[in-house]
């Protein structure tokens, strides 16, 4: 159930109608929530301006410029005759989406290269045995996916593995931005393998698995490194 926005000020402020401003940012800071917590899923319609405005207790007017803000920031979107969707459950990913979809391929492998190569560093020092379980599995993943010569399942099945790699680092705030740039890492994946998926093309990671299990954070960064370039 939505929270009323106007109660809330209300129990702090008695018999004083807050700034308009104030109210908008109140009621972005309240969809938002709703989104967050799983309310109003991802490709979900939020409800008509109508029912928020009588949901949050502001005025229609207020509730169309909090949605227009979460619009401007990639989070909704507004569907001529459906109605507004959620496209985004963050933020931040949308807009790091849509610079990264202007950037030079370059560009986008050296950002990872940043993160990957610390991430490595970071997990063979703090890697726990569910960590190498994980890992373990999303390597012989990989390796399934390639044998079946499907770019895009080999592509998801990659991803994963980094993410695994990000998730034994143990750094929330380095897994947030990395997941941010998720599209443009797909798109330098698929454009190093190539849509034929020959065998030369082909980059075993067991290296930087076994760097990580070893706990040399140097080795992993260093086999982290090497299959990210720009040459």
């Amino acid at each position: 159930m939505t929270p009323s926005v106007n109660s809330s000020v209300e129990t702090s402020s008695p018999g004083r109608r807050p700034p308009r401003q104030t109210l908008v940012r109140q009621v972005i800071e309240s969809l938002r929530e709703q989104i967050a917590v799983g309310d109003w899923p991802l490709g979900s319609r939020i409800p008509t301006e109508p029912r928020l405005a009588e949901a949050l207790g502001v005025g229609r007017n207020t509730v169309r410029e909090a949605v227009r803000a979460l619009v401007h920031a990639g989070v909704l979107e507004c569907r001529q005759g459906s109605g507004t969707y959620v496209v985004s459950t963050d933020e931040l990913a949308s807009a790091v989406a849509r610079r990264c979809a202007t950037a030079e391929w370059r560009e986008t492998v050296e950002v990872r290269r940043a993160f990957e190569v610390e991430a490595a560093r970071l997990a063979a020092s703090r890697r726990t045995p569910d960590d190498l379980r994980l890992l373990d599995q999303a390597l012989a993943d990989r390796e399934a996916a390639w044998r079946t010569g499907d770019l895009t399942q080999f592509v998801e099945a990659d991803v994963a593995l980094h993410q695994a790699i990000l998730a034994a680092a143990h750094n929330d705030m380095l897994a947030e931005l990395y997941a941010s740039i998720g599209a443009a890492m797909r798109a330098t994946v698929a454009e190093a393998v190539g849509p034929q998926m020959h065998p030369d093309q082909h980059v075993d990671h067991a290296r930087l698995v076994t760097a990580i299990r070893d706990g040399d954070p140097d080795r992993a960064a260093r086999e982290a490194a090497a299959y990210l370039t720009t040459d």
